[in-house]
């Protein structure tokens, strides 16, 4: 499933969830992040706030400290909506192939 950027939302794990329960602070990020495992428009959600800095909460599994790591690690990255689907699409293909293989 591809979404654009306007109604991946609607797919999201956390759409019925209070938003300050993402909006945390230290430990209690951990617990906001479980609510994005499993999440199926987790990726998209994390591109988002990648490409939009957003500085504050847990997006797509990442807290603003991990984000802006990543965003220091990979300055070269102009879309990261572009590259996360990318290698999920990529990834996916993969899992198709293996379990082809393993069926045949």
């Amino acid at each position: 499933m591809e979404n654009n950027q306007s109604d991946w939302r609607v797919h999201a794990s956390c759409r019925d969830s209070d938003p300050d329960e993402l909006f945390v602070r230290g430990a209690e990020q951990n617990r906001a992040k479980l609510v994005c495992m499993g999440c199926q428009v987790r990726t998209e959600c994390l591109a988002e706030a990648l490409d939009s800095r957003i500085s504050f909460g847990v997006w797509g599994g990442m807290t603003e400290r991990e984000r802006r790591a990543l965003l220091r690690r990979r300055p070269d990255v102009v879309s990261w909506q572009e590259l996360l689907m990318t290698a999920k699409r990529e990834f996916a293909g993969v899992d198709e192939e293996e379990a082809t293989v393993r069926a045949g």
